[in-house]
């Protein structure tokens, strides 16, 4: 199963940016999905945004849309989250996940990925 590291989490203002990267350590295209969650102290887990890694289709939470955008570099084994006008309600710890099955991307569901990284914290002060 790949190893998945994520960096690029820090401490921001509100309406700041952060790039957060999600290395894996086998090529991107051996699993079908890949994503971001994100889960707040006494909150549950949530999906943010995935991508499907044959054809690049991309799924967002709909309290990122237009803020958030996922990429990928294949040629880097590595997965991406821009994230722009961060707002405090954004702060939490940031995990990147990817499963083999392709169909689970659209829902965003924690529950549907098996590998996980150790995730990355983000704090956006207002």
């Amino acid at each position: 199963q790949p190893q998945l590291v994520e960096s690029g989490g820090g401490w921001v203002q509100a309406e700041g940016s952060l790039k957060l990267s999600c290395v894996a350590s086998k090529t991107t295209y051996s699993v079908a999905c890949m994503g971001w969650f994100r889960q707040a102290p006494g909150k549950e887990r949530e999906g943010v945004a995935a991508i499907a890694t044959n054809n690049g289709r991309t799924f967002y939470a709909d309290s990122v849309k237009g803020r958030f955008t996922i990429s990928q570099d294949n040629a880097k084994n590595t997965l991406y989250l821009q994230m722009n006008s961060l707002k405090p309600e954004d702060t939490a710890m940031y995990y990147c996940a990817a499963d083999d099955i392709p169909s689970i991307c659209w829902n965003l569901e924690p529950r549907s990925f098996g590998y996980w990284g150790q995730g990355t914290q983000v704090t956006v002060s207002s």
